[in-house]
């Protein structure tokens, strides 16, 4: 597979959204903004939301959803890249926030649940009756590890639910063709986990003592970040160490890896009329590259 590079010199880009248009929608999470990068590489700011802002869907109503670490990372450059780190001392929490596309105006939807803040939302994907998934990461310092969550809400902002918690840095998360199940990654053990579904936001039962039934583990030393859905169910989480998008088969658990050319592959999306382009953030070097895929994404419920 060919890899080309279509920008540079993003600071830490994640979440894209591939448009219609041709350009692809990312953020940049240590800028704390969300940038439209065109075919050509050029890109322009759509809003600048500080904080952290991390995972990225269009929702019903065409808006974008975003989910604000909060600035949860401390970067530093190391061996030529951009390398997150612990959580700063500032950092108080982070939230769900819609964006207008158009005029960049900012609202933020949920900060906490039942009174309880939300420590580092990471990423998000959208149902079709219009909620939301979203996954929070939780936070690292010298001292100690938070513990992460699976949240469903509401776009409008009149709900969330706590769904699964305690879990060990949930990133990536996505709904399967069918959507009778959501997809989880985590990120330090590196495995990738089933929830089954009954309805739009409603649970299924998992047999055994783990809050989500395991599909597979990388075969190796490596992360998982920010995962995205086939159209044949196969789901390919974005792979930090190894460098790369590592794809697996939920039937069976086997998986494959396409190695990229940075350590800290963090998202993947596809666009194009068949959905076979492969946008793909390298967020240690700060590009956006472009994969023609050999299998389609499966297109997200709305798009823009």
């Amino acid at each position: 597979m060919t890899i080309r590079e279509i920008t540079s010199d993003l600071m830490f880009p994640e979440g894209p959204v591939a448009m219609d248009d041709g350009s692809v929608i990312v953020v940049e999470i240590e800028a704390g903004r969300i940038a439209r990068v065109k075919p050509d590489g050029s890109k322009h700011t759509i809003a600048k939301v500080g904080g952290g802002p991390n995972g990225l869907a269009i929702g019903p109503d065409g808006a974008l959803y975003v989910c604000n670490n909060g600035e949860n990372f401390e970067y530093h450059k190391q061996m030529g890249l951009n390398i997150p780190g612990h959580t700063p001392p500032h950092h108080k929490g982070g939230w769900i926030e819609r964006v207008d596309i158009s005029t960049g105006k900012v609202e933020r939807l949920y900060s906490d649940w039942n009174g309880v803040k939300l420590h580092a939302p990471n990423d998000i994907v959208f149902d079709t009756i219009g909620g939301f998934w979203f996954t929070d990461h939780g936070s690292t310092t010298q001292e100690y590890r938070t513990h992460g969550a699976l949240y469903y809400a509401r776009a409008d902002g009149s709900k969330i639910e706590r769904v699964l918690y305690e879990l060990i840095s949930p990133n990536g998360v996505g709904l399967s063709p069918a959507s009778d199940a959501v997809y989880y990654a985590e990120t330090f053990t590196g495995r990738l986990y089933k929830l089954p579904l009954t309805a739009p936001g409603v649970r299924g039962e998992v047999a055994g003592f783990t809050p989500g039934a395991f599909v597979g583990a990388f075969p190796g030393l490596a992360y998982f970040d920010s995962l995205g859905v086939q159209a044949d169910g196969h789901v390919c989480c974005a792979t930090l160490l190894a460098g790369g998008i590592t794809t697996f088969d939920p039937a069976t658990g086997g998986a494959t890896h396409f190695a990229l050319p940075d350590p800290l592959v963090t998202n993947i999306c596809w666009g194009g009329k068949d959905m076979k382009t492969a946008f793909i953030t390298a967020s240690g070097t700060g590009k956006l590259l472009a994969v023609d895929w050999p299998t389609p994404g499966l297109r997200l419920n709305y798009n823009g």
